[in-house]
């Protein structure tokens, strides 16, 4: 079955982008894993909706304290779901069986297509969605009675530049994520059917039908200087910000974002000592009654 994303992002080229950020949030979202973890059953399905490549799954895999598991990978991009079903496979050994289904999380078809969990997860991919709350709705489906429906969403941007960098004018990245969301904003709008969802993720899980709203929030900090992959992660990060920022951004913030990232030029951020990451991620959770 063909299976298009929504957004127009080809995430399949995202696929080391996505492998870089998972490495570097693993021992902060592991924390989230376990929490996530705390009361299932004996054998308990998790969907992971949207999956990636892989990465929470992963940590599903290596966090169960039991046998039997069913660990089912959901996404839209072919290339994404045959890389987390080779490393949450890796991960889960004999402690759970991992599955892949291709499909569309817009489908309002997709609870006939998947087994009944106990947990339900889905990172930073319904806001790519043409309708939010039709999605939350079709995620809250997924549970079954007494299972934990769990969304990755919003949280606070991440920052990982010294605001003067001795090239351009100081606060580029400030410039940079301004532009980011003037993107986000007219890519939402470009999207066929798009519908606006004008409340917060709290109230969309309410609106599901879910019980015990929660929500908590995970810190991912790697101060300066870090590991060689976090400065090989702000290089595709600024590249990426750059790029998808077109004439929001300003010819001259665009030379230095060139320069930034180029390995020839004396501003290359890969030789730098003074990059980080500070961010955060917030997880907000209901149960289907």
């Amino acid at each position: 079955m063909a299976v298009h994303t929504h957004d127009d992002i080809d995430w399949a080229d995202r696929l080391r982008s996505l492998r870089m950020a998972e490495a570097l949030d693993a021992e902060s979202t592991r924390v989230a894993a376990r929490r996530l973890l705390e009361g299932m059953p004996a054998a308990p399905t998790i969907l992971d909706v949207g999956c990636g490549a892989g990465g929470m799954s992963v940590l599903f895999a290596e966090e169960l304290s039991f046998a039997d598991a069913r660990i089912v990978l959901v996404d839209a991009t072919e290339h994404l779901l045959a890389e987390a079903h080779r490393r949450v496979s890796a991960a889960a050994g004999d402690r759970a069986t991992v599955e892949t289904v291709h499909a569309d999380v817009a489908d309002d078809g997709l609870p006939t297509r998947l087994p009944p969990a106990d947990l339900v997860w889905a990172s930073r991919v319904v806001h790519h969605l043409p309708d939010q709350q039709a999605a939350i709705d079709t995620l809250a489906q997924l549970a079954r009675p007494g299972g934990l429906v769990a969304i990755s969403e919003g949280g606070l941007d991440f920052n990982c530049l010294p605001w003067d960098l001795g090239i351009g004018r100081p606060g580029l990245e400030e410039r940079l994520l301004a532009a980011r969301g003037e993107w986000f904003a007219e890519m939402r709008a470009g999207i066929p059917g798009s519908v606006s969802m004008p409340y917060g993720w709290n109230v969309a899980l309410q609106r599901a039908g879910l019980d015990d709203i929660d929500s908590f929030g995970v810190l991912i900090h790697h101060p300066a200087p870090g590991p060689d992959l976090l400065r090989e992660f702000v290089v595709e990060r600024v590249t990426w910000l750059a790029g998808v920022a077109g004439d929001l951004l300003s010819s001259d913030d665009h030379e230095t974002a060139a320069a930034l990232v180029d390995p020839a030029s004396p501003a290359f951020l890969g030789a730098r000592q003074d990059l980080f990451l500070q961010g955060a991620k917030t997880i907000h959770c209901g149960r289907r009654s």
